[in-house]
């Protein structure tokens, strides 16, 4: 979190200090108080002026196309076309598709991301909260999901880990920068005390399928990919975390016919089975909260 001292916060907001320290006075303007100095955390400070912003009269906000900017999930791309609900994908990654949401350039964004060193179930969370042009973001779980290498058949090297990975130089398939199973590879290395330049490197692979393929065609040994992509493509699977896949939308979207297609099918019986027959899922979230304003 980035956190503006009282002059830098008030060069930010273009306003004399004095002003704010009024307005820290009535508690009109978010601030936290630490070892007696005030500061501002700048997310916050968005949030505050987006939210104070007032359009002209008959002048709504502008609707964003019915797309999901997203990291790739085979289920997730599956029950967006069985429910109707009209919206497309762009599966781009989790930190791309936040962007996308952020510029309103799609309805929503569908994430799994990962800290490096502190707990991986609330990273989510974490991203939404400091959606600064998003004041009125919420996050509603799709499922969690396996995480883990995919393996030729039979694991022909041995591995059970990342780290196995990196001591037997097996190739590994990388996924593109800001993609939640990159962010993922990326705490792994970090918490084995492993630098990136540590793995011998295969292809840079846009999907889990993708990294499937360069494994069956022998461009790479391993790569980070679901269970679900295992089984699919009939590859060996080392499992490694079980992760959040969730959906940031506005809450003005919430209860818009795409989204409710999508959300009422998430309660059916179809989609429960056929997260049990992908395998790697717990779909028994799907449809929570998992954070509001």
């Amino acid at each position: 979190m980035e956190l503006l001292t009282s002059g830098e916060a008030a060069d930010y907001l273009r306003l004399k200090e004095r002003k704010l320290y009024e307005l820290v006075a009535t508690g009109a303007i978010p601030c936290t108080k630490v070892t007696g100095r005030w500061l501002f955390p700048k997310a916050e400070l968005d949030r505050w002026v987006k939210g104070a912003v007032v359009q002209p009269a008959g002048l709504g906000l502008a609707e964003p196309p019915p797309i999901v900017g997203a990291s790739h999930d085979p289920l997730f791309e599956w029950a967006l076309r069985e429910s109707g609900s009209a919206l497309a994908t762009l599966p781009e990654g989790s930190e791309r598709g936040i962007e996308r949401f952020q510029a309103g350039e799609v309805t929503a964004a569908a994430i799994h991301l990962h800290a490096l060193d502190h707990d991986d179930s609330q990273a989510n969370v974490a991203a939404v909260r400091e959606c600064a042009a998003a004041s009125d973001a919420v996050l509603i779980a799709f499922a969690r999901r396996e995480q883990g290498l995919l393996v030729a058949p039979g694991n022909p090297l041995g591995l059970g880990s990342i780290a196995d990975a990196v001591e037997r130089r097996a190739r590994l398939a990388l996924r593109p920068k800001g993609a939640g199973a990159q962010l993922l590879l990326l705490a792994l290395l970090h918490r084995a005390k492993a630098g990136f330049e540590a793995i011998a490197t295969g292809p840079v692979c846009p999907t889990g399928p993708d990294i499937a393929q360069a494994i069956r065609a022998d461009r790479t040994d391993c790569g980070i990919a679901t269970r679900s992509v295992a089984n699919a493509a009939g590859l060996g699977f080392i499992p490694i975390v079980w992760e959040s896949f969730d959906l940031v939308l506005h809450q003005r979207d919430y209860f818009r016919p795409p989204l409710q297609a999508l959300f009422r099918f998430l309660r059916t019986k179809e989609f429960t089975a056929r997260a049990r027959e992908a395998g790697g899922y717990d779909v028994s979230v799907a449809g929570d909260v998992r954070f509001s304003p």
